[in-house]
């Protein structure tokens, strides 16, 4: 396995997954919320074509990780998985889409990679967040949400990998020029992780096989790389787990399990 971002911030999100077995790879997408042509050129710098992807998975719908999956999905005929939530909040965008509906706790296949969806606490119609195993290794995502749930922690523990949001410093969004709804939304429990929040979910899970780390979806104003990567090392109890950082202009270049 292994995967990839195209980028990771409030300016769009999304995250490649593949997979290889024998002779076939299965390549899925999570989200999509850069516009088409932008999308089709940051596939292209990670060395890929639309047609190489077998499906978009959708998170929720903030345009911030939807806005490009209906145009992408419609051009290229990819099909897409989103909850019966997201599609109700964004059905008038998925027409000529063929749609999947998932849920909390049940695994689909697409190609060799199994997906299971679970939820998160997050100001969206009815957000999940997923893990993606092939027959070898566990990528654990979780992103967009407000605080740590013990569901969270089930899921998440035993992965190889973790995409981790650390979307602020609660100093720096307290002293920051956002007006006071704004932090009161990004800061509350259905907001985004902090940085010690994000600590405190790795911290809690079960990190025997855990091997890389990504910080993802950092805020531009409320956060710094240091300060996100300094989180993530005081959450780990294995001192092997290598730290990453996904940012909002590249992502990051393939990671391999």
């Amino acid at each position: 396995m292994r995967f990839a971002s195209l980028g990771s911030g409030s300016e769009g999100n999304a995250l490649l997954i593949s997979t290889s077995s024998g002779s076939t790879q299965t390549t899925v997408m999570l989200d999509c919320g850069f516009g088409l042509r932008e999308t089709e050129t940051r596939l292209q710098r990670h060395g890929l074509s639309p047609s190489s992807l077998h499906g978009i998975i959708v998170t929720h719908e903030h345009h911030d990780h939807i806005a490009g999956v209906f145009k992408f999905a419609r051009r290229h005929r990819v099909p897409v998985w989103l909850s019966h939530g997201t599609w109700q909040a964004a059905k008038d965008k998925c027409d000529e889409v063929t749609l999947n509906i998932c849920r909390d706790g049940e695994a689909f296949a697409i190609g060799d990679l199994e997906i299971l969806p679970y939820t998160v606490p997050h100001d969206a119609r009815e957000p999940l967040q997923y893990l993606a195993r092939d027959q070898r290794f566990t990528l654990g995502v979780l992103t967009d949400a407000g605080h740590a749930t013990p569901h969270m922690i089930t899921t998440l523990s035993g992965c190889d990998a973790l995409l981790l949001e650390c979307n602020h410093d609660v100093g720096m969004l307290e002293q920051s020029h956002y007006p006071p709804s704004l932090k009161q939304r990004v800061g509350g429990q259905l907001g985004h992780l902090s940085n010690d929040t994000a600590a405190e979910i790795l911290g809690a899970i079960d990190q025997s096989r855990l091997r890389k780390v990504v910080g993802a979806h950092l805020s531009q104003h409320n956060n710094t790389p240091a300060l996100a990567a300094q989180a993530l090392r005081k959450g780990l109890k294995n001192s092997d787990a290598q730290v990453m950082l996904a940012c909002q202009q590249a992502g990051f270049d393939w990671i391999d399990l």
